[in-house]
């Protein structure tokens, strides 16, 4: 279990704050996401096999918003290969984003953050990070800034109430099989899919089964982009890293209450 602080401790030891950067767009990040990365010695941001040699989607974001504190930036090793499990690759991963934090740590560096796309407590790797960088950091605390998640983007964008009333929300990752997206639709109101791109099809036939339909996001926040109703989607084009969003009927107005 994480030894979690409620808010950003200064001056009371090493601190690790995870910071959500939300979907993409720069106008999304809190105030207290830019306070607290402009406050942080350094600031960890994830690397990946698709960003290479360029800056990911997290730092670009750090950049956009707080361009002063570039030089405090580090990149960190993240794999995103493996999609399921806990693998070589991963494990090394987390590992040397700890040993990145460690580091920082040992030369001097107060509070440490991690920029992380989204939200850090929704399918995050901040989550993973911390915990190793507590296994080697004594007396660390551990911070969580929260951010704005693709499904509250899309819901905006698409202007989809997530919920209204008495609906019942579910929040379903599509690699964690299918089964759990069925049961979903089948027993609650509004059902958001995270990372169904490759399982899309079969995905878009468990919402026409049962006569319902949604939107599709890509790129949510981002200048690319793109809502598209289910009932057209081209299930074969559609990026890994896309949201479905399936709502209720909705027939009157507070009809849900």
């Amino acid at each position: 279990m994480m030894a979690v602080t409620p808010a950003l401790a200064t001056g009371a030891g090493p601190t690790l704050v995870g910071v959500g950067m939300g979907p993409g767009d720069p106008e999304l990040i809190t105030l207290k996401a830019i306070r607290t990365l402009a406050a942080a010695d350094a600031i960890l941001v994830p690397a990946t096999e698709s960003s290479a040699d360029e800056a990911g989607r997290a730092e670009r974001l750090v950049l956009a918003t707080c361009p002063e504190i570039a030089a405090r930036i580090r990149r960190v090793p993240f794999s995103m290969a493996q999609r399921r499990g806990v693998g070589t690759k991963r494990r090394e991963s987390w590992e040397a984003a700890a040993q990145s934090a460690q580091a920082e740590f040992e030369a001097g560096a107060t509070t440490v953050a991690f920029a992380t796309v989204g939200d850090p407590s929704v399918y995050s790797t901040f989550s993973y990070l911390a915990a190793h960088v507590q296994a080697v950091v004594p007396g660390l605390a551990v911070s969580v800034v929260p951010g704005i998640t693709a499904m509250q983007a899309l819901a905006a964008a698409s202007l989809t109430p997530l919920v209204e009333g008495q609906e019942s929300l579910a929040l379903v990752p599509v690699t964690a099989g299918l089964d759990a997206f069925a049961a979903a639709l089948d027993t609650l109101d509004t059902v958001v899919a995270y990372k169904g791109g490759r399982h899309l099809a079969a995905l878009l036939e468990l919402v026409t089964a049962r006569g319902r339909d949604g939107v599709l996001g890509e790129n949510v926040g981002l200048p690319t982009q793109r809502l598209t109703p289910l009932s057209q989607v081209d299930a074969d084009a559609a990026p890994y890293f896309s949201t479905v969003l399936v709502a209720p009927r909705r027939t009157t107005p507070g009809g849900r209450l």
